[in-house]
């Protein structure tokens, strides 16, 4: 299955992403469009199944992974999870958000919040440090790198009050880019000294990417390593090495675009770099020494936080606010407040997009602006609903819906008012009205359906595919305990045969090997097809046929013993009337 980072790329994304269309060309597999009734291109992600090809939405991939740590919760806990907290990139759009709430109703989870990564981080950074300064107001950058996306956030706590002050970063940067930057280096190193193009070859990429994957990693511990993979493409085996200096070289305008959010960061919280008291860096691609120093630099040689483990702390700040939604324990008296991580407003007449609710700003929120008529005599005012910071362009922004006031009074430009109201609640879900001023002609709508997710009935049936597809995994699992099982009995049998020496005759040895080799035969060629209760007969059947004999067996060796020792066997006296 494709690795999470992938998908995650993907989710509430269209296929005609210029991010979608850069990525395909790297991906080992394949990226499909689908049109949909309002030909909206959605994208699904196809994949080989059971000797079949089969298509799943990104929502889908994202599920399975959660149905997975489902699974692996509850085996830990001993209880079913039913509720779960989500963590999703900072800069995630709200399509993106509802699309990860999706995956969790398709997993079969109660979605109860959608929180930010780096802001699960600074929890878990703030419990740690919790001890040492409890009353101490501590301004945290959280420097959040992972495989697939970039964040940053800076959040102060305070006496358990977790409040983030801005957010900033990129859905499309991560350490699958530097991998990329290796792969196609690899690529060209390939083709030199093999005069061989392996591009269009998904098994070859997959095979490479994995091994850039690992090489990335040494390279944080080690100035040189190399590449080795045997018969990568047509036989041919690769090897190459590569230096840290090279790796940083490929990658160098990459590592310094992870600035720029930092920057951005500060400037949208008014705070200067001496205001921070700790960066903290989250993310596997935060081990990366380069990234280190140039953050380190950036904050004028400002030692770095590697107190909390990089993997883990986005986790565990996640289950202590589960933990905060739940009230338990001393974490109920803890308090998280959250920004927008994108401007939202409507679109002007002109094209403009006029900002409602600026990015950062702390939520809950209700804010409200006003707008007039674009021309005389207007009847009908339509509002669309854009998120986004291009405020030049409102269609370059990402729409997320539309809705109508009819019924206007025939009035010169400009005369008639409209108070546009954004109301966001905590979960992040935005409800959009507007109202003709003094008047009680108002219409709404709730911003919790985009033209690219999937409806209702769309996921109820997803829901239903992924319980029969972990049915099927439970069906393959019986099934493969019990071929375990079986097998094991036939490799007893036959070691029981060979120390047997004469205490079998030879009708009935002859009649155990031949039973032992068809069921052998039986499970070299039917054991990828069969199904639990098959292996299930196929055991019944030899040991109806082995375990007289062996019981027989049993008892003449008992016997024997008992005669070698001077000792009467067992006699039983019957008295006859």
């Amino acid at each position: 299955m494709e690795d999470q980072k992938d998908a995650k790329r993907l989710i509430g994304r269209r296929f005609s992403d210029v991010m979608v269309q850069e990525d395909i060309k790297l991906w080992p597999f394949k990226v499909i469009p689908i049109s949909d009734a309002k030909d909206c291109k959605k994208l699904m992600i196809e994949v080989s199944f059971k000797g079949a090809v089969k298509q799943y939405a990104p929502e889908e991939i994202s599920s399975m992974v959660l149905t997975k740590m489902k699974e692996i919760a509850e085996a830990y806990i001993g209880s079913e999870v039913k509720n779960a907290v989500i963590t999703v990139p900072a800069y995630f759009n709200d399509a993106q958000r509802q699309a990860t709430k999706d995956a969790g109703v398709i997993a079969g989870l109660n979605v109860m919040r959608i929180i930010n990564e780096p802001t699960a981080a600074a929890i878990a950074y703030g419990l740690e440090k919790k001890a040492s300064s409890s009353n101490a107001i501590k301004n945290v950058l959280v420097f959040d790198l992972g495989g697939g996306t970039f964040d940053v956030s800076l959040v102060t706590i305070k006496n358990g009050v977790f409040e983030v002050k801005a957010v900033s970063g990129d859905t499309h940067l991560g350490g699958r880019d530097f991998d990329n930057r290796m792969l196609s280096h690899f690529v060209t190193e390939f083709e030199r000294k093999h005069n061989k193009d392996i591009s269009a070859n998904p098994r070859a990429l997959g095979r490479l990417r994995a091994a850039c994957e690992k090489v990335k990693r040494l390279l944080s511990s080690t100035a040189e390593t190399s590449v080795e993979i045997d018969c990568l493409y047509e036989g041919i085996d690769f090897c190459c090495s590569i230096t840290r200096a090279r790796f940083e070289k490929m990658n160098m305008d990459l590592f310094q675009d992870c600035m720029f959010p930092v920057e951005k960061c500060l400037k949208d919280a008014k705070m200067e770099k001496t205001e921070i008291h700790d960066v903290v860096l989250v993310g596997g691609s935060t081990r990366i020494p380069k990234v280190q120093q140039l953050l380190q630099e950036y904050f004028n040689g400002k030692e770095l936080c590697k107190s909390i483990n990089a993997d883990e702390a986005v986790a565990f700040g996640a289950a202590y606010h589960a933990a905060i939604l739940a009230g338990v324990g001393s974490a109920k008296n803890a308090v998280l407040v959250d920004v927008a991580p994108l401007s939202l407003g409507i679109e002007l007449y002109s094209g403009d997009m006029k900002v409602i609710v600026p990015r950062n700003t702390t939520l809950p929120t209700k804010m409200m602006g006003r707008t007039s008529t674009a021309f005389d005599n207007q009847l009908i005012a339509s509002f669309r609903v854009y998120e986004g910071e291009n405020f030049a362009v409102a269609k370059d922004n990402n729409l997320l819906g539309e809705f109508c006031l009819y019924n206007i009074p025939l009035a010169p430009l400009g005369v008639p008012q409209f108070d546009v109201c954004f109301n966001i609640d905590v979960n992040g879900i935005l409800t959009v009205s507007a109202e003709l001023v003094g008047t009680n002609n108002k219409d709404q709508i709730i911003i919790t359906h985009h033209s690219g997710r999937f409806s209702k009935e769309e996921i109820e049936k997803m829901a239903e595919a992924e319980k029969k597809l972990k049915a099927e995994d439970e069906e393959r699992k019986k099934a493969a305990d019990v071929k375990n099982k079986l097998e094991t009995f036939v490799y007893e049998v036959k070691a029981t045969l060979r120390g047997c020496g004469t205490r079998i005759n030879k009708k009935d040895k002859r009649k155990v090997g031949d039973a032992i080799e068809h069921v052998a035969q039986w499970l070299e060629w039917n054991n990828l097809l069969a199904e639990a209760c098959k292996f299930e007969e196929k055991m019944e059947e030899l040991k109806c046929i082995c375990d007289p004999i062996i019981a027989n067996m049993s008892q003449q060796k008992k016997d024997s013993c008992a005669q070698a020792s001077g000792v009467s066997p067992k006699v039983e006296i019957i008295e006859l009337d």
